[in-house]
């Protein structure tokens, strides 16, 4: 390998502002970075000798260097921000680009409004609260003011099509303005408070319900007033439990952490004076970084770009290099201003230090969990009498309906837990229906021929779920494939089919055993299969109801819609074609011998 010539290269580089991209051997981007002057900042990789070993080892790869050009720094933090996001380099801090943000709906559009969570580009009438951290705040929240309030949470279809209450009625829910229980003006009022309750009025609300609370008490109307007095007891609760005094009452609060080699961020989203909840956060290639750089990293990920909103005010746990430069770019997406505040007192500190404590809490469950989840893999390693500790597990399992549908699922399992990028799908076709063993013996070989062919990474242990038939099926693929070496261990589930009473068969030493209900090992390989199981039904159920959604006339050659509709009319449907002899379907128009015994022969997947 040719090393990069790095003078010819800076000597003749552009002082503009822009992005450069780092490329290996193979032409892959391994890192991207913005900066002020190019010619500068490409210049100081290689003028000196850095301390980090995460620095020297990404220089010793450069094997090219390609640079974009832009009008101002704002624009150059904005696409290093895409580009990290799409290429995810292998030495850039990345965070994991969440899919759309979840919000609560009020449809304004509807004499009855309806709330309901929502997650998507905000295209629909009516108002939108949020963003939320996370789909479980949004749910929660949600689910408080459908209690409190009793706004219809059904869609439009479901309301107009009602005679009688729905149980959302009956666990009180919902005020049933479908059927005409709650009339327009009191569903309209209830609305009216929701929405002060979304918009973290809290007190006003309060006080708007209780001119109606002693009304109802004066004149007697206990039930009403103890209705209005439930949700003023339940909405002090809350303020109780989410109140944060503060002046401006929208911010976020970024907490940053770093022990053994992991990182993590804690979002604490504030609106209106009221904490809606936080979200934790784990960048990926932070081992070497330190918080200041990981928050960098985040705010230009989380924000810019993207349909999020931004807060006027963000507090900080640490100072990020470039404070003025992200602030900058901040508050030119967000269309006003936007600042970073670190270095705290008071308050305003304190808040900061929680997050930060509960970055550092869900730091050490995670570590304990990933050193807890190697502590298995090890003893794994020592039931099974395996050479070493295994790095990669594939697991592999069979889903369908009375042969029908058949779907086989592949998970991937490593020493810091399921590798999900890596999971894959394989409709079974060409074999009897219902035969198991054929199935497991196609998804094996495609599985790893196709990794053969790419030299793609193999594992160390292959699972399937099934007993000695699936194992020796499995085994004679993997035998032709030259890959006996790597042991098949089965699972079988016991007459009673409850967990921990599974029998295991490895393939490489012939040796069919059990494991106590409490061991560590036994309870590794049932989360595994119970993935790949969950993995292989969902598939399944997907390709049954695409399956379902088609006319089995329609794969019938000579059979066009014209007949279709011909025969579903005569015998009343499909099920009614499909109990057809051939007798029968000779006497619908325009269906010969030749033609009807293709049909049915079809229908009843026999070769004629």
């Amino acid at each position: 390998m040719t090393e990069f010539d790095h003078k010819s290269f800076c000597r003749t580089l552009t002082q503009l502002p822009g992005i450069y991209r780092m490329l290996d051997a193979d032409g892959k981007v391994i890192y991207v970075g913005k900066a002020a002057n190019l010619k500068k900042r490409v210049s100081s990789y290689f003028s000196k000798k850095y301390k980090d070993g995460k620095t020297a080892s990404l220089v010793r790869q450069i094997q090219a260097i390609a640079v974009t050009v832009t009008n101002t720094q704002g624009e150059a933090l904005l696409l290093e921000s895409n580009l990290i996001k799409e290429l995810k380099p292998r030495y850039n801090i990345v965070f994991r680009d969440d899919k759309s943000y979840p919000y609560i709906h009020l449809s304004l559009d509807h004499p009855f409004p309806r709330l309901s969570f929502y997650r998507g580009a905000r295209k629909h009438q009516g108002r939108y609260f949020g963003p939320y951290p996370g789909a479980g705040a949004a749910r929660q929240t949600l689910n408080l003011a459908q209690k409190i309030f009793q706004i219809r949470p059904c869609n439009d279809t479901f309301f107009q099509n009602r005679s009688r209450p729905c149980l959302q009625y009956q666990i009180k829910r919902c005020s049933a303005p479908c059927v005409g229980i709650i009339n327009k003006t009191e569903y309209a009022e209830a609305v009216q408070h929701g929405i002060l309750f979304l918009d973290g009025k809290n007190e006003t609300v309060i006080r708007v319900l209780t001119g109606p609370m002693q009304k109802a008490a004066d004149i007697r109307n206990y039930e009403r007033a103890a209705h209005y007095r439930d949700q003023i007891i339940a909405l002090r609760k809350i303020q109780e439990q989410q109140h944060i005094n503060s002046a401006s009452g929208e911010m976020d609060i970024i907490g940053c952490s770093i022990a053994g080699g992991l990182a993590c961020i804690q979002v604490f989203v504030i609106r209106n004076g009221c904490n809606l909840g936080n979200q934790t956060i784990y960048p990926s290639h932070g081992r070497d970084a330190d918080c200041a750089e990981v928050i960098g990293a985040f705010l230009s990920q989380y924000y810019l770009g993207r349909d999020r909103y931004i807060p006027p005010e963000l507090l900080l746990s640490h100072q990020p290099q470039e404070t003025r430069l992200i602030s900058q770019g901040l508050s030119q997406q967000a269309g006003r201003k936007v600042r970073l505040s670190y270095r705290l007192r008071g308050e305003r500190a304190k808040w900061v230090k929680l997050a930060v404590k509960n970055a550092e809490v869900a730091l050490q469950q995670r570590i304990a969990s990933k050193e807890g989840l190697q502590a298995r893999f090890t003893a794994l390693r020592d039931t099974l009498k395996l050479e070493d500790v295994p790095t990669r597990i594939e697991c592999f399992d069979i889903s369908h309906t009375g042969g029908e549908a058949t779907v086989a699922s592949c998970v991937v399992y490593g020493q810091e837990g399921a590798i999900k990028s890596a999971y894959r799908r394989f409709n079974i076709v060409n074999i009897k229906a219902g035969d198991d063993y054929g199935a497991m013996r196609q998804v094996i070989e495609r599985r790893y021929t196709r990794i053969r062919k790419e030299e793609g990474v193999l594992p160390d242990l292959v699972l399937v779920d099934g007993g000695a038939g699936q194992v020796n099926a499995a085994k004679a693929v993997m035998q032709e494939l030259q890959l006996e070496h790597i042991p098949i261990l089965g699972i079988a589930k016991g007459s009673t089919r409850k967990p921990g009473l599974e029998t295991l068969i490895l393939s490489n030493i012939n040796r069919v055993f059990s494991l106590a209900p409490a061991s560590p090992v036994l309870h590794l390989i049932q989360e595994i299969r119970d993935e790949a199981h969950r993995f292989a039904i969902t598939g399944h159920r997907q390709a049954r109801g695409n399956k379902r959604n088609h006319s089995p006339l329609e794969q019938i050659e000579g059979v066009g819609s014209k007949r279709r509709q011909q025969l579903l009319r005569h015998f009343g449907g499909i099920q009614g074609v499909e109990r057809a002899g051939i007798e029968d379907l000779v006497k619908v128009p325009g269906i010969n011998k030749n033609l009807a015994t293709k049909i049915y022969h079809s229908l009843h997947h026999q070769t004629p």
